[in-house]
């Protein structure tokens, strides 16, 4: 298991983020692609083909998110739980091998 700590911009972005990424009811990850970056904001892809946007605290969150986002659009890993407190998602994940 893995977990990260991102940061956003408030915590309406927090909540956007884990909704956006991961639904617990169903254990399911949302997000199928990190389309493109602008300085804090990330525009991602989710299942449904549709398109949204997130603005993180800081360009170094936007790397951590990236990074720890990649396993799972490769499909080589799968979130299992996020925790939204204020403007902080922490996101865990497992490794599928």
């Amino acid at each position: 298991m893995n977990k990260v700590a991102i940061v956003t911009q408030d915590k309406y972005e927090a909540l956007k983020l884990a909704s956006l990424i991961f639904v617990k009811e169903g254990n399911e990850t949302f997000i199928t692609e990190i389309i493109d970056v602008f300085e804090t904001e990330i525009v991602i892809s989710i299942k449904d083909k549709s398109v949204h946007s997130i603005v993180l605290k800081d360009k170094e969150q936007v790397v951590k998110f990236t990074d720890f986002m990649q396993s799972i659009i490769e499909k080589k890993g799968k979130i299992t739980d996020t925790l939204t407190n204020e403007d902080l998602v922490e996101i865990t994940k497992e490794n599928l091998n």
